[in-house]
C-alpha cells in the first residue's frame, strides 16, 4: 500500500498530568463510530485509573491509604494488583525499583506504564481489524501495534539528553513499547529505593520491551543502577535499549548482550 493512500488520525487528551495521544494509521474505509468509541473508552479507563492512583488528588485511594484512612484491602481492586506487581518488580530488579521508594506505598513508577498498556490492548488493538497500525503516546512513552502482515513500521527517535532537538538513534518497531526515564528533563527526581538518595550518573535510559509496564520499570531501574552497573540488562529480558550517562557515554544492548559502550557526544549515532 503506497504511503499516499494512508491516513493518520490523532486524538489528544491530558491524563495523569501529561498529554496522551492516540495515533491511528489507516489505508481505507473504517467504522468511524467504532473508532471513536474505542479511543474514548481508552481515555476513560485511564482517567479512572488516575482517580484511584493519583498522588495529586487528595481523595485518591493511594492518598487515603497513605494517610491511614483506608486499608489496602478496602481500596479499588486495582490497588492490590499494583501492590503485587510492584513487589514482583522489586524482586526482579534487585531493589532498583520499588513501590515504596518514598518510604510509603506509591506505585507511580509502575501505574502509568501498566495502565496505558492495559487500556490500549483492551480498546485500541482491536481496531487493527480495519487499520494498519494504532499506538498511544503517554508523555513520550509508547505502546505500539501494527496489523499482522502490514508493512507499516513506527519510526521512534531517541533524543540526545545533552542536546535538545537532536536524535542519537532511531528505532523501527512494529509491535512493542518504548519507555524513557532519566534526569535530563526533570533533574534528580528519581530516588534510589535502597538509599533514599537521588539517582545520579544516568541522563536518560530508553528501554524497548513487549509491554509498557515492563519497559517503564526497567527504564527506572536503569537510571537507579547508575553509569557503571549494567548487570540488570540480562535479567530484564528487554528487547534492546540505550543508556546515556551524564558524561555522554552510551551503552546499547540487544537482548541480554551489550553491543557497545561508546562516546557519542557531538556525533550522530544510528
Amino acid at each position: 500500500m503506497r504511503a499516499a493512500h494512508r491516513q493518520t488520525r490523532v486524538w489528544v487528551e491530558e491524563i495523569m498530568g501529561t498529554p496522551m495521544s492516540v495515533h491511528l494509521i489507516s489505508a481505507g474505509a473504517r467504522d468511524e463510530a467504532t473508532t471513536e468509541r474505542a479511543v474514548r473508552a481508552c481515555f476513560d479507563e485511564l482517567h479512572q485509573v488516575d482517580r484511584v492512583f493519583s498522588t495529586y488528588r487528595p481523595d485518591s485511594d493511594i492518598n487515603r491509604i497513605r494517610r491511614g484512612e483506608m486499608a489496602l484491602a478496602d481500596a479499588d481492586p486495582r490497588v492490590g494488583v499494583a501492590a503485587a506487581a510492584c513487589e514482583r518488580a522489586e524482586q526482579a530488579t534487585g531493589g532498583l525499583f520499588s513501590g515504596h521508594w518514598q518510604g510509603w506505598f506509591d506505585p507511580t513508577g509502575w501505574v502509568k506504564g501498566w495502565a496505558v498498556e492495559e487500556a490500549s490492548r483492551r480498546h485500541l488493538a482491536p481496531l487493527l481489524s480495519s487499520a494498519l497500525a494504532v499506538g498511544i503516546n503517554a508523555g513520550g512513552d509508547l505502546q505500539l501495534f501494527t496489523a499482522p502482515g502490514a508493512d507499516w513500521r513506527w519510526h521512534v527517535g531517541i533524543a540526545d539528553p545533552h542536546e535538545r532537538g537532536r536524535m542519537i538513534a532511531t528505532l523501527d518497531i512494529a509491535d512493542g513499547a518504548v519507555a524513557t526515564s532519566g534526569t535530563a528533563e526533570r533533574g534528580l527526581h528519581i530516588l534510589d529505593p535502597r538509599t533514599g538518595e537521588p539517582a545520579t550518573g544516568v541522563a536518560s535510559a530508553t528501554i524497548v520491551a513487549d509491554g509498557l509496564a515492563q519497559a517503564d520499570v526497567w527504564a527506572t531501574a536503569a537510571v537507579v543502577a547508575g553509569r557503571t552497573d549494567h548487570s540488570w540488562i540480562g535479567p530484564s529480558a528487554t528487547r534492546t535499549g540505550i543508556v546515556v550517562d551524564d558524561d555522554g557515554a552510551v551503552t546499547r544492548w540487544l537482548g541480554s548482550t551489550v553491543i557497545d559502550v561508546c562516546e557519542v557526544s557531538g556525533s550522530q549515532a544510528a
